[in-house]
C-alpha cells in the first residue's frame, strides 16, 4: 500500500490529496473488505509498528533539525515564530474552555488537545510524537478522524493566510521587514547509502534503548520525549547531520506507520464519530482563529509585516512546505529559506508544547 500510495500521490489527482492520506485510505479499505487484519482481529506485526518503527521514524525526521542554521532565518522570522507558536498554546487552552470538547471526548480530548497543539507549532512529527505517547494510534478512527480535521482545518488556513495581508493593509498601512537573502546548500540530504544506512540503523536502535532505560529509572519523562531530545542533540553533530537518507527512510517508517493506522479505520467505528467528528473540527477550527488574532495582534508590536506574519502563521499552521508556498506567492523569495527553517524551529518546539497543554489540562 506504501508502494501504491507513493506512485499515485504523483499523478495530477493523487498530488492533491497526498501520499500521507492515501495510504490511510487504501489500506482502511483493504481492511474493510477483510483482506488484511483490521483493529477488531489486529496482529502482533501491527503492534510492531506502533511499537518501535513509529517512534524511531520520529527520531529520524527530526536529525534535520539543525539549530545552528536558525541564525540564517533571521530574528523577525524566528520572533514572529515564537509569538506564533505561543498563539497556538492559548488558542487551544481558549478554545478548550469555550468548545469543552471533553465532554463529548473524554480524557482523549486532553490527548488530541496536545497533538493538535504539537502539529500547529511543527507539524506532523510532533502530533504523532504525542499521539504514541499515549497509545492514541490504537484508536484508528478516532486516530484518523483527528488527521482529517486537521488536514481540513490545515487547507482553509492557507487560503486564509493569502487573503489576511492585502485585507490588513487596506485597514493599517504595513511595512516591509528587510530579511536577508539565504540560498540553501546544494546537498543531497535523501541518499541513501550503506554508510548512511549502516549508521542511521546503529543510532535510531541505539537512541530507542536509550530512551528506555530513561523510561524505567525516570517513568515520569515520555519515552519520546526522551527520544525526540536525543534526535535533536545528535543533530547538532556536524558527523550526524551529514548522514544522508535520514529524511527518506524516516518517511517511509511514518508511511508503515499511517498504513496500519488506516487498517485500524473500521466503517463499523465510523458511525460513532458523527457528533465527536463535528466536535473535533469546531475545537481545532476556532484554536487556529484564535491562533490567527494573537499573531496578528501580538506579532503587530514587534514587526508590522503582514506577509511575514503571514508566511509565519503558514509554518505553524502547515508547516515549512507550505509556509514556502506563500512566500512564493508573495514573491517574497527572501523569505523562502527562512520559512524552511522556522519550520524546522517548530518540529524542535512542537512536542514539548504538546505535552506541556496535556499536563495543564
Amino acid at each position: 500500500m506504501v508502494v501504491v500510495s507513493v506512485y499515485v500521490a504523483k499523478t495530477k489527482v493523487g498530488s492533491k490529496v497526498g501520499a500521507a492520506l492515501l495510504v490511510i485510505l487504501f489500506t482502511a479499505v483493504l481492511a474493510n473488505l477483510k483482506l488484511i487484519p483490521s483493529a477488531s482481529n489486529t496482529i502482533p506485526l501491527y503492534e510492531g509498528i506502533f511499537t518501535y518503527l513509529a517512534p524511531i521514524s520520529i527520531f529520524y525526521l527530526l536529525l534535520g533539525v539543525n539549530l545552528q542554521s536558525l541564525k540564517k532565518a533571521g530574528a523577525p522570522m524566528i520572533i514572529l515564530f515564537l509569538i506564533g507558536s505561543l498563539a497556538t498554546v492559548l488558542g487551544i487552552l481558549i478554545a478548550w474552555y469555550i468548545v469543552s470538547p471533553q465532554n463529548i471526548l473524554g480524557d482523549d480530548g486532553n490527548i488530541i488537545a496536545g497533538m493538535l497543539t504539537g502539529t500547529y507549532t511543527g507539524g506532523s512529527v510532533n502530533f504523532n510524537a504525542i499521539a504514541l505517547e499515549y497509545d492514541f494510534q490504537e484508536r484508528g478512527v478516532l486516530y484518523a478522524g483527528t488527521i482529517a480535521v486537521d488536514n481540513v482545518v490545515t487547507t482553509l488556513w492557507i487560503i486564509v493566510t493569502l487573503a489576511f495581508p492585502p485585507l490588513l493593509r487596506g485597514i493599517w498601512k504595513d511595512k516591509k521587514v528587510k530579511a536577508t537573502r539565504q540560498t540553501l546548500e546544494a546537498e543531497d540530504k535523501d541518499q541513501l547509502g550503506m554508510h548512511s544506512l549502516m549508521w542511521l540503523a546503529f543510532l535510531g536502535i541505539g537512541a530507542f534503548y536509550l530512551s528506555e532505560l530513561v523510561k524505567q529509572v525516570l517513568p515520569q519523562i515520555p519515552f519520546i520525549l526522551t527520544l525526540s531530545t536525543v534526535g535533536i542533540l545528535l543533530a547538532q553533530i556536524p558527523f550526524v547531520s551529514k548522514l544522508g537518507g535520514s529524511h527518506t527512510l524516516g518517511l517511509f517508517l511514518v508511511y508503515l506507520f499511517l498504513a496500519v493506522i488506516g487498517a485500524y479505520c473500521e466503517i463499523s467505528a465510523v458511525v460513532e464519530l458523527q457528533q465527536i467528528g463535528l466536535t473535533l473540527l469546531l475545537f481545532a477550527g476556532l484554536a487556529v482563529v484564535l491562533h490567527g488574532i494573537l499573531i496578528i495582534l501580538l506579532g503587530s508590536l514587534a514587526y508590522r509585516d503582514w506577509e511575514m506574519i503571514s508566511i509565519v502563521s503558514q509554518a505553524n499552521i502547515g508547516g515549512g512546505t507550505t509556509a514556502i508556498a506563500l512566500a512564493e506567492s508573495f514573491n517574497r523569495k527572501e523569505l523562502v529559506l527562512p520559512a524552511i527553517l522556522v519550520g524546522t524551529l517548530g518540529n524542535a518546539l512542537g512536542t514539548y508544547l504538546g505535552f506541556l497543554v496535556v499536563g495543564v489540562l
